[in-house]
């Protein structure tokens, strides 16, 4: 082969090369298809153009796994009301812890306790102490709203090295608006539905010496018997005390954790003119029994024209007994609105 020949043999080497390097590039960086789109496998605009092998062990690899704190279990003693329960307008949500709650854990508690309800409502959650917290509208919950409560409290802490495990959540219901007036001076009790009187009714509330309690209270909770003594509740624990008594009682309506009920009484069985008990609503039989009969826990009872104050919102669930100032200053996160359910 001659000098010519054999240039012209390298330079179609040389061409093949080139159009075999072409080729090749154009594979790499094209979509494997004659529509110029990229690969349904691509994740679309700015997709990575690094070999697949690259892309599968990045995909694959596992997440940090997060570390929480650790510590003793931060439980909770109680949560009112109960799932499934339908109560009165005037019942709060009431968490009591099982050990104490540092102030400063207790905005993010806050914050970790979630409520929705079938219509918004403006209220706060207010801590009585470092074990209860208590939730309450600004004003009365509407009839037939429904509410959900849910503590998110995994791996929220108490601030004292307690840490939450677990969620609780309780649905229920605001049943009709039931409302009990006690007029303590004109020895009478209203009862009311949506405003309209269901009856009224002769009552004896507490005597100059053992007065009830003035102001907002609800049902906590009824028994159609209970043993009553003055000793369980400080008033007198020697027979011979004139104020010692103790008495096995029907249709009782607790409103206090301290002791004060609306029931029938053997010690006055003729309510409506005398002041007749020591802290207690006196009612006749009949009426005592329709009255326990009527109520529901979160009823609100409110109770004017004794000499005494008004009750302690954390006794039993007077929680509308202080005002929304005081309320929210009782609160670490502060006011909030219901999310809609």
């Amino acid at each position: 082969m001659d000098m010519r020949s054999r240039s012209a043999a390298g330079a179609a080497v040389v061409s093949a090369l080139l159009v075999t390097l072409l080729v090749a590039l154009t594979a790499c960086s094209g979509s494997g298809s004659d529509t110029g789109q990229a690969p349904a496998s691509s994740s679309g605009a700015g997709a990575s153009t690094a070999p697949s092998s690259t892309s599968a062990s990045a995909s694959t690899s596992a997440k940090p796994k997060k570390h929480y704190p650790t510590g003793p279990a931060m439980q909770l003693q109680s949560i009112a009301p109960l799932s499934g329960a339908t109560v009165g307008v005037a019942m709060p949500i009431s968490i009591v812890f099982t050990d104490p709650v540092a102030t400063s854990a207790r905005a993010k508690i806050e914050k970790h306790l979630k409520l929705s309800s079938s219509t918004p409502v403006t209220g706060a959650w207010h801590w009585f102490s470092d074990r209860r917290v208590d939730f309450r509208p600004q004003s009365f919950w509407t009839p037939g709203t429904t509410v959900t409560t849910v503590a998110d409290l995994k791996h929220v802490g108490d601030g004292n090295g307690r840490y939450g495990t677990r969620s609780y959540t309780r649905d229920f219901t605001i049943g009709d608006d039931v409302r009990t007036h006690v007029y303590v001076k004109q020895h009478k009790t209203v009862v009311t539905r949506d405003g309209k009187v269901l009856r009224s009714m002769p009552s004896d509330a507490g005597s100059p010496d053992w007065p009830s309690w003035n102001g907002i209270m609800a049902v906590v909770n009824k028994s159609p018997t209970i043993r009553m003594t003055s000793c369980s509740v400080g008033i007198a624990c020697k027979k011979s005390d004139p104020n010692y008594y103790d008495l096995t009682l029907p249709w009782d309506v607790r409103i206090t954790w301290s002791g004060t009920f609306l029931h029938y009484s053997t010690g006055d069985p003729n309510p409506g003119h005398s002041y007749g008990s020591h802290g207690c609503v006196h009612l006749s039989l009949a009426d005592a029994k329709w009255y326990y009969n009527l109520s529901k826990e979160g009823d609100p009872v409110t109770v004017t024209g004794s000499p005494r104050g008004k009750a302690d919102g954390d006794n039993g669930y007077a929680d509308f007994n202080l005002s929304w100032p005081q309320w929210l200053a009782g609160s670490a996160a502060g006011q909030l609105t219901t999310q809609a359910s």
